[in-house]
């Protein structure tokens, strides 16, 4: 039996691997599993295991060379595939709109990147970044962390952060077999380049196999296997199970109304998220109080946005998610969010027992799809009303598959939601084909046995 060792970066990849039964299913076909954390090793479970090693990262960042070659790769990245919506509403929203010494710098490597962003021109700026963190003291800590533990393979729970690409360059140089997991379901087709390439990749679906492909055409598609994704693996476990009436005390709620829940975006693009909050009460207000409104915030943020909101509407109920912030010293301070799981129960019971969703072209739909309950997607701006331009979201590639599957209604209005919502009610599975069809295309696998295909195909390539 080999070792894995497991790079756990963000709460996020806590809760989608710690928290599900990944850890369990990998002491079954392990002999050890290291878990290299990117947070505070004292938020980890005490496994009581002796074959359970934590290793804390020490925390990198970037030198301005390291900055330089990172961002020419992800530019050209970005200029090499601006075809795709999402990527050139990412690239356009990038270019500085000031004239700092800073902001001189960006734009600069924007100029050269337009003019050298050929595949070739990519790995050769990838080549000088990895080759940049040669004398770096944190990165010379990683190469001798993973020298010492030489584990069999090296697993990636997320495929994106540059802080840990010098712990995929150790690896490469210690000629350690490396696989990732594609993080999200937008990370190909509306994201920036990774933090490096890998041996292998483990991803959701077909659709996101068929994408890695595209934009990563140095990938073997015999390196690349479809297992789901952890991200809602907790949804079909057991311990996260919580009674309807211990969900509606633990909020507040009525049993007899229904109950509409809006989950929020995160603050940066979430501008719009008080103004659906308001429309859905107003709704609420003309349909004689039959509703209420539970709303979820966004885990990457404590809620304080909506101070107004709250004191605006007194009779809506507010989950706050229950994540704890682990340190500041951190170059992305919010990866640092931890969940609990109080908050992955308080997510199922949210999603079990809430009778419609409403939220901005998020995640969330899906998970609400998996519970098999209606979802609108509020998108009220756009360039000419003022608004936050969240209807540009509608553009984003990954997003089309979901409009086009016709499981989601769009709202683009107040009486447009106040439609869709009539509609929700009164016929909540006009759209259940739909949604089942849209959840086997993204997911591609069933929700039970992720992590044990995961840890499958992990063993597999190290035999």
């Amino acid at each position: 039996m080999e070792s894995i060792g497991i790079v756990v970066t963000d709460g996020v990849g806590f809760r989608n691997f710690i928290l599900s039964n990944f850890i369990s299913e990998s002491l079954q076909s392990f002999k050890k599993v290291i878990i290299y954390s990117g947070i505070p090793k004292s938020e980890y479970p005490n496994y009581n295991n002796p074959k359970v090693v934590i290793k804390e990262l020490p925390i990198f960042n970037e030198t301005k060379i390291n900055w330089i070659f990172r961002k020419l790769k992800e530019l050209a990245h970005s200029y090499l595939h601006r075809n795709y919506y999402g990527i050139n509403d990412n690239l356009v929203h990038g270019y500085p709109k000031n004239n700092s010494f800073r902001a001189f710098q960006i734009k600069f490597i924007y100029l050269i990147a337009n003019f050298f962003h050929k595949e070739k021109h990519i790995q050769k700026f990838e080549k000088w970044q990895f080759k940049s963190f040669q004398n770096n003291p944190i990165a010379k800590q990683y190469l001798e962390l993973l020298k010492n533990d030489t584990p069999d393979i090296l697993f990636f729970t997320h495929q994106r952060p540059p802080y840990i690409a010098p712990v995929l360059d150790a690896a490469q140089q210690l000629k350690i077999k490396t696989a990732s997991f594609i993080f999200s379901w937008d990370n190909l087709a509306s994201k920036g380049r990774m933090l490096g390439d890998f041996d292998y990749y483990l991803v959701w679906s077909e659709l996101m196999k068929k994408e890695l492909l595209h934009f990563y055409p140095t990938t073997k598609a015999s390196n690349i296997e479809v297992v789901g994704t952890p991200q809602f693996e907790p949804y079909v476990m057991d311990e996260y199970e919580v009674s309807k009436d211990a969900f509606l005390m633990k909020f507040d709620l009525d049993g007899s109304k229904k109950i509409i829940c809006y989950s929020c975006a995160d603050a940066g693009i979430g501008g719009n998220d008080p103004i659906h909050i308001e429309a859905i009460m107003n709704y609420i207000k003309k349909s004689a109080n039959e509703f209420q409104l539970l709303v979820r915030t966004s885990p990457a943020e404590n809620g304080k946005r909506f101070d107004e909101t709250k004191n605006k509407f007194s009779s809506i109920k507010w989950n706050i998610p229950k994540w704890k912030l682990t340190r500041n010293n951190h170059v992305e301070s919010w990866s640092q969010r931890v969940p609990t799981s109080e908050d992955i129960i308080d997510l199922k019971s949210i999603l079990k027992f809430s009778d419609v969703n409403a939220n901005m072209c998020s995640t969330m739909s899906m998970d609400f799809m998996l519970f098999d309950k209606p979802v609108i997607n509020t998108v009220f701006g756009n360039k000419e009303n003022g608004l936050y331009n969240d209807q540009r979201f509608l553009n984003y590639d990954h997003y089309k598959y979901v409009i086009n599957s016709n499981a989601v209604v769009i709202a683009k209005n107040e009486a447009a939601l106040f439609t869709a919502l009539d509609e929700a009610f009164n016929y909540p599975n006009k759209y259940k084909n739909e949604r089942k069809q849209l959840l086997d295309y993204e997911i591609g696998k069933p929700l039970e046995g992720t992590s044990k295909r995961m840890v499958e195909a992990l063993k597999e390539i190290t035999v």
